[in-house]
């Protein structure tokens, strides 16, 4: 594989942007978790945090192929931490596909049975959580002793979820975020998440944790994740439009936080011969065409965009920029107005049957707010 260093669009000085080209990129991310009183931080002797190498993969997948998918994880993931990556985010979906231009069939009032083959080929491609292929992602996360943070397929009975999936650089699984809000025709082959998976894990590199591409586009989420104290915020994504940059830079500007932002680069033909899009079906058509990008707390891009192809975009992150941005304005302290407004989170588990013994309770009226001093559920 080819290697071409390219110029970021920022002038930062310590960001690199690596362009794969002939081939495809994945990521990986390096740290390690446990109970907030145990953490490691990089800190130098004045107690400055040290800057920590973060990435961002803009690949394809290989679509309905968990197996080979994984693989490419493997591989890739193998590469990025031999480039010094402590942190890598995958794109949304990319175990084992998000299916641009399907229609798995469906029209008002009328689905096709082949629209119901495509689902049950996308059902079979799916993650189960806990199961064997979240083992293999933690076992490359342990062989490469980097943090993963990726994009997956989630089923669970006969429905699929949009997930992002945790992983420690000593191997362990952290948790998973489900998707709260799939769009538009999402919710067609996409359940809803609930509020049990909204988690911020503190780790040797700071707090990280994930909202997914329309998501992003609910405030009342982001504040959830703000008050949480995140300092690293993923943003997997499907999103490839112009506009989505100038999102991920309000996020990171309204979140003092960095956000890395991954989204996949595909074209027809990385899809098996028998799918059909929407979106044209000759070899070379692109049906994403990336975007991915790493801003910096103050809203300054570090990286990207790149619409260009396969790429591993990377920068060096600075937490004790976070701090620095939260100097005049921090939406969640002093920049609140808890007098005036409040907002409250229910992260109870809801199950759609309870039954005697079951570990669930009925929901109360008032559930209360979450902090990080309570350990977050992880169960769906």
């Amino acid at each position: 594989m080819n290697r071409v260093q390219i110029s970021p669009v920022s002038t930062h000085p310590v960001v690199l942007a690596n362009l794969y080209i002939g081939g495809v990129a994945v990521i990986t991310c390096k740290m390690t978790t446990g109970h907030p009183s145990a953490i490691r931080h990089h800190t130098s002797g004045d107690n400055k945090m040290n800057p920590i190498r973060a990435a961002v993969v803009q690949a394809s997948p290989c679509p309905f192929d968990r197996d080979r998918t994984l693989e490419r994880v493997a591989e890739l993931t193998r590469e990025a931490a031999n480039d010094g990556s402590q942190l890598i985010v995958f794109p949304e979906a990319f175990i084992s596909a998000y299916p641009w231009g399907a229609s798995f069939g469906a029209t008002l009032g009328q689905r096709t049975s082949q629209g119901r083959e495509d689902f049950r080929r996308y059902w079979d491609s799916a993650v189960d959580v806990p199961g064997p292929d979240v083992d293999r992602l933690a076992e490359i996360a342990g062989e490469n002793q980097v943090h993963l943070v990726i994009g997956v397929i989630e089923r669970e009975l006969g429905t699929l979820y949009c997930t992002v999936l945790f992983f420690a650089a000593d191997g362990s699984y952290l948790g998973k975020h489900r998707k709260l809000m799939p769009t538009a025709s999402e919710r067609l082959v996409w359940g809803f998440g609930d509020g049990s998976t909204l988690p911020v894990f503190e780790t040797e590199l700071g707090k990280i944790g994930a909202v997914i591409c329309w998501e992003n586009y609910m405030p009342l989420l982001r504040m959830a994740m703000y008050s949480k104290g995140i300092q690293i915020y993923c943003a997997p994504t499907a999103d490839s439009r112009d506009t989505w940059l100038s999102s991920m830079q309000h996020v990171a500007l309204e979140g003092r936080c960095f956000v890395l932002s991954a989204c996949q680069f595909v074209r027809r033909q990385d899809f098996p011969d028998d799918f059909d899009s929407s979106f044209g079906n000759e070899p070379e058509t692109v049906l994403s065409r990336g975007g991915s990008c790493i801003i910096d707390p103050l809203g300054q891009v570090l990286a990207g965009p790149n619409y260009e192809g396969s790429c591993i975009l990377t920068a060096s992150l600075d937490l004790d920029d976070v701090v620095r941005a939260k100097y005049d304005f921090d939406v969640s302290g002093h920049y609140a107005r808890p007098d005036v407004f409040r907002l409250s989170v229910n992260e109870s588990p809801t199950p759609s049957v309870v039954t005697n013994g079951s570990p669930f309770e009925l929901l109360p009226d008032d559930t209360g707010d979450h902090t990080l001093n309570e350990p977050p559920h992880h169960g769906s």
